[in-house]
C-alpha cells in the first residue's frame, strides 16, 4: 500500500472506532537487567555465584527434660566477589520463646513457653571466642578478621541447646503416643543465612509462616539418643551395625531390594528387647548427606519402620537406587483396607520418588516419611506428615512432601520471599502425579484406582472447581508476589499453592502445550539444580526454551489479582457467507475457542490467540457458513479455562 493510501486507510479506521484502551496485561513487563550473574536467557551467568556452609553437628537428645544439646560447626566458604566481616545464623526456635515477634499466635500457630528458644553457649571463630548479637530469631557474628572474596574459608563453633516444643508446632515438635513420644526435629540447629547478589544478606526474622531460604553444602550429623529410640534423617545412615540388630539388618538389606514394603522394625517388636541392640544407655546414630540445603531427623520407641527400592534411572545409564522408608507408631496404621493408612505410606512414597523423577532424576540415597502431629511439613530426603492420614490424603501429603525434594530442596527457591516458586510448582506436579498413581497404574486391586479425580490436587486443578474456589477467595487474594509473612492466613493455601498450580497448568496445558512445557521446565530445573534462582530468573528460562513471549502471562497471573472471565459479546452472520463471532476478554487474556452451532446439527470452531486481544481487549473471529443457517456460538466449549462466570459464554444470533 503506498503512504498516502495507508494514511487514508488509518484515518477512515479512528474515525468509525471508539478508542479503546490496551489492556494492561500487554504492557512490557519490568523485569530486574540481565548481568553475567543471571543471564537474559534464565540460565546461571558466568559470573554466577553463591557461597557454601558445611556443617558437623554434634547433639543428643534427653526424653527426661525433651532437650537437645550439642554443638554445630559451620565451615563457611565465601565464593562472593566481596569480603565479608559478619556472617548471620538464623535461630528459629527462639519462635517459641516468649516475647518473639513471631509468637502472637497469629502466625506461628505454636506453643510459645517460658525455657523455650536457643540457650547459646560461647561462640568462637576458628577458635578464638566472639560476643554474637542476637535479635530475636538471628544472630550476627561479626569475625575478627574479614573473610575474603572468592574462596575464604572460616569455621564457626556455636553450643547450643533447646527444649523440644509441644504439639501445637507446626513444623517440628513432639507427639505423645501410646508407645513413646515421637519427635521431629526441624529447624534444631543455628543455621547460616544466605548471602546473595540480589539481597546480600538474607536475614528476615522468622516469624511462622513463611518458610525459608538456605545455602548448600554437605552435613555430617552424630545424634545421641537413648538405646531405646529408632531415629530416621536426612542423608545415608554411616553405622549401621550399631544401630540394627541382626535381624533388622537383614531386613534393611532385603528392602534395599524389595519394590514392595519390607518390615524392618515390626510392630511386634516395638516396646520390646527387639526392637534395638540393647536396651540400656544411649546409641549415636550418624548420618552424612551431600549436597543439601538442611538436615532433619526423628527418632521416638514407638517407630514402626518399613521400607523398599525406588530404582531411578539416572543420566548417564547409571540407576540410583533409592531406599524409600517411613516410620510410624500404631496409631498411624489403618483396619480398613479400603481406606490404607502408613502401612502403605513406603508404597506412597515409592510412587511419588518415580512418578516425579520425569522432572529432573532424584539425587539422593534416601526418601523418608514419618507420621507425627504435623499436617505436612517437608526436608531433604525427609518429612513430617499427619499420623491420622489416611487414603487419597495419605497419598496426596507424602506426595506432595516428598515432591518437596524438587521445590526448593534441589532448585533452592527463596521460599521466604516467593513461596509459589516452592508451594505453587510442587502443587503442580503433584496434579500428575496423582493421576499417574491412581489412573494409569496396572493394580486394580489398589483403594482408589481409576479415581484420580476425587483426589485433592487432582480436583481442585478442574477449571470449573478452581473458579469457583477463586470466587470464594476473593476477598482474601493477593498477588503471587506477595510475601508469605504478609499473606492473610485464609489466602495462604490459594496464593502459595493453588494460584500458581493453576497458572502452571495453563501454561503447559493450553498455551505452550506438553513438549514445549516440559522441556523448558525440564532445563530450568536442570540449570537450576543446588542453586538460587530468582522469579525472573524463572520467566527468562520458560520462555526461552519454549520460545514464547509470556509478558501479558507472568504479569496477569503473578503480579495482579485479576481472575480469568472472558465474554462471548455476540454473534451474527456477516455477508451471507460467515459466521463471526465477537469475544472480549477481562483483565487477565487468555488464549480461547469458539464453537459455532449450526441449525444443521454441524458444528465449526475457530480459535482465538491470546494477541487477538493485544490491542483493545476484544476481537471478532468466523468461520465459513457453507450454506448453513447460524444457530448460536459457545466461548470454550470444553471449559479448559478456569473462567469466573459462565453464564457469559453463549450467544445467539441477533
Amino acid at each position: 500500500m503506498r503512504f498516502r493510501s495507508l494514511v487514508a486507510a488509518v484515518a477512515a479506521v479512528f474515525l468509525v472506532v471508539p478508542a479503546l484502551a490496551q489492556p494492561a496485561a500487554f504492557a512490557p513487563l519490568d523485569l530486574p537487567a540481565p548481568s553475567a550473574i543471571r543471564a537474559a536467557d534464565g540460565r546461571p551467568g558466568p559470573a554466577y555465584w553463591q557461597n557454601r556452609n558445611d556443617y558437623r553437628i554434634e547433639v543428643s537428645l534427653d526424653p527426661a527434660t525433651h532437650t537437645v544439646a550439642g554443638t554445630v560447626t559451620l565451615t563457611y566458604t565465601n565464593q562472593s566477589p566481596l569480603p565479608l566481616d559478619h556472617l548471620w545464623f538464623h535461630l528459629e526456635q527462639n519462635l517459641f520463646a516468649p516475647g518473639a515477634r513471631g509468637a502472637d499466635g497469629r502466625r506461628a500457630s505454636a506453643t510459645v513457653a517460658a525455657g523455650q528458644g536457643y540457650r547459646i553457649g560461647r561462640v568462637t571463630v576458628g577458635g578464638q571466642p566472639v560476643t554474637p548479637v542476637i535479635t530475636d530469631t538471628r544472630m550476627r557474628v561479626d569475625l575478627p578478621q574479614p573473610l575474603a572474596a572468592g574462596g575464604g574459608t572460616v569455621t564457626v563453633a556455636v553450643p547450643y541447646s533447646f527444649v523440644v516444643p509441644g504439639d501445637r508446632t507446626p513444623r517440628m515438635g513432639r507427639m505423645e503416643t501410646e508407645r513413646g513420644t515421637v519427635y521431629a526435629l526441624a529447624q534444631w540447629f543455628p543455621r547460616v543465612a544466605v548471602y546473595d547478589d540480589v539481597t546480600g544478606w538474607n536475614h528476615q526474622p522468622y516469624l511462622g509462616q513463611g518458610e525459608f531460604y538456605l545455602g548448600y553444602g554437605d552435613v555430617e550429623m552424630a545424634l545421641t539418643v537413648p538405646a531405646t529410640m529408632t531415629v530416621v534423617g536426612t542423608g545415608a545412615l554411616l553405622n549401621e551395625a550399631e544401630v540394627f540388630t541382626a535381624a533388622q539388618r537383614e531386613r534393611l538389606a532385603r528392602a534395599r531390594q524389595s519394590e514392595t514394603a519390607v518390615r524392618i522394625v515390626e510392630p511386634r517388636e516395638v516396646g520390646t528387647a527387639a526392637a534395638r541392640p540393647r536396651t540400656s544407655g544411649t546409641i549415636t546414630w550418624r548420618y552424612r548427606a551431600e549436597n543439601v540445603r538442611d538436615v532433619a531427623w526423628a527418632a521416638s520407641e514407638a517407630f514402626i519402620l518399613d521400607g523398599a527400592v525406588a530404582r531411578v534411572p539416572q543420566p548417564g545409564g547409571r540407576t540410583n537406587d533409592v531406599l524409600i522408608l517411613s516410620a510410624y507408631p500404631h496409631e498411624g496404621m489403618s483396619a480398613d483396607p479400603r481406606s490404607p493408612g502408613w502401612e502403605e505410606a513406603t508404597r506412597y512414597g515409592r510412587a511419588s520418588i518415580l512418578l516425579n523423577s520425569r522432572w529432573y532424576p532424584y539425587p539422593y540415597p534416601v526418601a523418608i516419611s514419618v507420621a507425627t502431629h504435623i499436617g505436612g511439613m517437608e526436608y531433604p530426603m525427609l518429612h513430617f506428615s499427619d499420623v491420622q492420614s489416611r487414603h487419597f490424603d495419605l497419598f496426596g501429603v507424602v506426595d506432595h512432601e516428598l515432591g518437596h525434594n524438587w521445590f526448593p530442596m534441589i532448585v533452592g527457591s527463596d521460599e521466604r520471599r516467593y513461596g509459589w516458586m516452592d508451594e505453587g510448582f510442587n502443587t503442580f506436579i503433584n496434579r500428575y502425579a496423582n493421576v499417574s498413581f491412581y489412573n494409569e497404574g496396572t493394580d486394580p486391586g489398589l483403594p482408589g484406582f481409576g479415581r484420580a479425580e476425587e483426589s485433592y490436587f487432582v480436583n481442585l486443578m478442574q477449571p470449573a472447581t478452581y473458579a469457583n474456589f477463586s470466587r470464594g477467595q476473593a476477598a482474601t487474594d493477593r498477588p503471587l508476589m506477595t510475601y508469605p509473612d504478609h499473606l492473610p492466613g485464609a489466602a495462604v493455601g490459594f496464593v502459595l499453592y493453588f494460584k500458581p498450580a493453576m497458572a502452571m497448568t495453563m501454561l503447559r496445558e493450553h498455551i505452550l502445550g506438553p513438549e514445549r512445557f516440559d522441556a523448558a521446565f525440564r532445563a530450568y530445573i536442570a540449570t537450576w539444580a543446588y542453586k538460587h534462582p530468582q522469579p525472573a530468573d524463572f520467566f527468562r528460562a520458560m520462555e526461552g526454551v519454549a520460545g514464547e513471549d509470556l509478558d501479558w502471562f507472568w504479569r496477569g497471573w503473578f503480579y495482579t489479582t485479576d481472575l480469568y472471565d472472558a465474554r462471548l459479546l455476540g454473534v451474527v452472520t456477516a455477508d451471507g457467507a460467515r459466521a463471526v463471532a465477537t469475544v472480549a476478554t477481562g483483565p487477565l487474556p487468555m488464549p480461547t475457542t469458539v464453537e459455532f452451532r449450526f441449525t444443521d446439527g454441524t458444528t465449526a470452531r475457530a480459535a482465538v490467540p491470546v494477541e487477538a486481544f493485544a490491542v483493545t481487549g476484544e476481537t471478532m473471529v468466523g468461520v465459513p457458513l457453507d450454506s448453513r443457517t447460524l444457530a448460536g456460538a459457545t466461548l470454550d466449549p470444553d471449559q479448559r479455562l478456569p473462567d469466573a462466570d459462565r453464564t457469559n459464554d453463549t450467544a445467539t444470533p441477533r
